[in-house]
C-alpha cells in the first residue's frame, strides 16, 4: 500500500486529500470536488485539515473503500467517516455526512449570533407580554 498526496500544498485554509492503496487520480479528483463543494458554503469560516481515501488490498472485504475527514472549520473540529463499495459511492456518502456536520455548525453559529441580547432578568429588553421592571437597569 502506498500513500499518495493529491498535490495540494499545505497552507492555512487548505484541505489536503490523500490516498492509500490503488486509488486513481480521477477518483482523487472526484473526492476533492465533493469536499470543495461542501466547503464553498456562503459564510463558512476557512477550513483546514485532511481527507483520506483508502482502498483495501484484500479482495474479500465487504466494503473495500473507506474515507475519513478531519477538518478544522473555524474553531470547530469536524470528523466524518464513510465506507462503501466504490470510490464514487464513498465520496458521495462523505459529502452528505460532511454537509450535515457543516450545516449543523453554521446553524449553531447563526443561533449564537441571534441570541446575543441578555435576558430580561439581566437587564435586557422585555419580551412580548412582559412588563418592564423598574430595577432592570441596576
Amino acid at each position: 500500500m502506498t500513500v499518495r498526496d493529491s498535490g495540494t500544498e499545505r497552507t492555512p485554509g487548505a484541505v489536503r486529500v490523500r490516498a492509500k492503496g490503488h486509488v486513481s487520480d480521477e477518483d482523487l479528483g472526484y473526492v476533492r470536488g465533493k469536499v470543495a463543494a461542501v466547503l464553498a458554503r456562503q459564510g463558512l469560516p476557512a477550513a483546514d485539515g485532511e481527507v483520506r481515501i483508502t482502498k483495501a488490498a484484500a479482495h474479500h472485504v465487504e466494503q473495500p473503500w473507506s474515507a475519513a475527514a478531519e477538518l478544522h472549520v473555524g474553531r470547530d473540529l469536524v470528523v466524518v467517516h464513510a465506507r462503501g463499495n466504490g470510490a464514487h459511492e464513498v465520496a458521495d456518502r462523505l459529502q452528505d455526512r460532511l454537509r450535515a456536520q457543516v450545516e449543523r455548525l453554521a446553524h449553531r453559529a447563526e443561533a449564537n449570533r441571534r441570541s446575543a441580547a441578555p435576558p430580561p432578568w439581566r437587564g435586557g429588553p422585555a419580551g412580548p407580554g412582559q412588563e418592564e421592571r423598574p430595577d432592570a437597569g441596576r
